[in-house]
């Protein structure tokens, strides 16, 4: 029954939340600041998303195929590949290390 209350817990709180970003003064979100942070801030969060899923196992950090994937990935966008192939690029890589027991 807990889980429950969880999931409604949950759902009033992800609801308020979206009515509190309905209710903010127009005026408010013009700031140039607001902007700054609006534009930069989902940047930054999937950048420590990615960096806490690839470099941590629990607390510890680790260096295993995930890092080798990372870097093909890196490698790939500085030479300008489209989209498709860096993803393909860091799969190939990581199954690559995997494979050879890394």
């Amino acid at each position: 029954m807990s889980i429950w209350i969880a999931i409604a817990v949950t759902a009033v709180g992800c609801y308020l939340v979206k009515l509190v970003g309905l209710l903010v003064p127009a005026g408010a979100l013009e700031r140039p600041l607001v902007r700054r942070l609006a534009a930069l801030l989902p940047v930054a969060l999937l950048a420590a998303l990615t960096a806490q899923q690839t470099f941590a196992d629990g607390r510890a950090l680790v260096l295993d195929a995930r890092a080798a994937g990372i870097a093909a990935a890196a490698v790939a966008l500085v030479l300008r590949a489209p989209f498709l192939l860096v993803v393909a690029a860091a799969v190939a890589v990581t199954a690559g290390v995997r494979a050879l027991g890394g």
